[in-house]
């Protein structure tokens, strides 16, 4: 099972028998959560990501990684951390984690550092330092008294990030649940909403948070006085002293064992960037090249005769520019330099090239434009155009 689930969150009954005889003995109705509550929870967080577009972010009893896989996809993230007591698990998930091929095809705008550490939530480790969003999600529930006090000075007092999610049991919902006191073995509590909002809120006026209260998993119909199955918390750093934080022990003790690290592919690394630009550029000329042989054969078709054509002869904007354009973004292109035909090659001007958007977006000037693509496209003379032949086509 996933990390925080258990077998009445997810619907699932234990027959029962009776003195031998196998008699079925009367059930609640069992609760089912679609999607499961697991996942409710794990998209809570996403949308919260969503709303804040935090940086840096870490999952404290990260479990299977389930949510840090979840987050990676958020382009607004560039450091992702889980931390977790069972390295086995870690080892286990790492795979998972790895970038796969398309991500290299299509490199993230920014850069993203995933790292997983074998550590406890209630130990201090400098590296967790300044981060925009922790996450601690069915966690919790699972420490004793001892790191339960501890757990609050070490995440609000010494990490203090920018904003703290907590999620836990709601104990109020377990009566709806077949035959049930606490919804894990390893549960060491669960508390009911007064209890977590009365610890949540000493907690926040201690180390100058505020928080909100929500949840997820929506009791049935007639029993919506429970309050939701997982009771969640938002904490989030009061502005007045958030720049107080104290980082003169930002280069302290380093208690977790780093287990994986990977870095992802991204336009900020010059040899993606190279890479992706150079397969924009060439798009954009091929597509330029076949709609310009493709009306030359028209116009051929047209004529009674042959008639040449002038050496140096600018191709029209309407022929080359394309669908798909806002109008801001056609004017733009069609004011650039337009490409044009010499003998039998075509020609594209970097400057036309620049003024194509995803080129743009890779590129902001002609002379970085011209660095980049210059190992891999072919350039006429003076490097101001790319060049492209075009005998083939023109003597089909």
């Amino acid at each position: 099972m996933k990390r925080g689930e258990n077998m009445e969150e997810n619907g699932i009954e234990c027959n029962s028998v009776v003195d031998g005889n196998f008699e079925e003995v009367p059930r609640k109705k069992v609760i089912e959560f679609k999607p499961p509550l697991y996942r409710q929870r794990y998209h809570f967080v996403k949308n919260l990501v969503n709303k804040h577009q935090p940086k840096k972010v870490a999952d404290l009893g990260c479990g299977d990684t389930s949510l840090i896989w979840m987050l990676k996809f958020h382009s607004c993230i560039e450091l992702l951390v889980g931390v977790d007591i069972d390295q086995a698990t870690l080892q286990w998930r790492k795979k998972t984690l790895s970038p796969v091929m398309g991500e290299y095809l299509s490199p993230r705008d920014l850069d993203l550092t995933i790292t997983l550490y074998h550590g406890s939530a209630v130990e201090r480790d400098s590296r967790l330092l300044g981060f925009d969003l922790i996450t601690c999600i069915e966690l919790i529930e699972h420490l004793d008294s001892e790191d339960l006090a501890r757990f609050p000075k070490v995440v609000f007092g010494y990490l203090s990030p920018a904003m703290v999610v907590i999620s836990t049991p709601n104990s109020e919902f377990n009566p709806l649940f077949p035959t049930v006191t606490l919804r894990d073995a390893d549960h060491k509590f669960e508390w009911t909403r007064m209890q977590f909002q009365t610890w949540a809120l000493e907690v926040a006026n201690l180390y100058n948070y505020s928080v909100e209260f929500t949840g997820v998993g929506e009791p049935p119909a007639g029993a919506e006085d429970v309050g939701y199955c997982t009771q969640i918390g938002i904490f989030q750093k009061n502005l007045a002293k958030a720049t107080e934080t104290c980082f003169s022990e930002q280069h302290g003790e380093h208690i977790y064992k780093a287990v994986f690290t990977v870095s992802y592919p991204s336009l900020q690394q010059q040899k993606f960037r190279k890479l992706v630009l150079a397969n924009e550029v060439l798009r954009e000329v091929e597509s330029m090249r076949q709609r310009f042989v493709q009306s030359m054969k028209l116009q051929e078709d047209m004529e009674t005769g042959n008639q040449s054509e002038d050496i140096g002869h600018s191709v029209t904007h309407s022929t080359l520019l394309g669908q798909g354009y806002t109008e801001a973004e056609k004017a733009n292109i069609e004011k650039s330099p337009k490409p044009f035909r010499v003998g039998d090659r075509f020609y594209v001007p970097l400057e036309r090239l620049l003024a194509y958007p995803k080129v743009n977006r890779l590129c902001s000037n002609v002379e970085t434009l011209r660095v980049l693509i210059a190992d891999s496209v072919a350039l006429n003379r003076d490097g101001s155009a790319v060049r492209a032949d075009l005998c083939d086509e023109l003597d089909d």
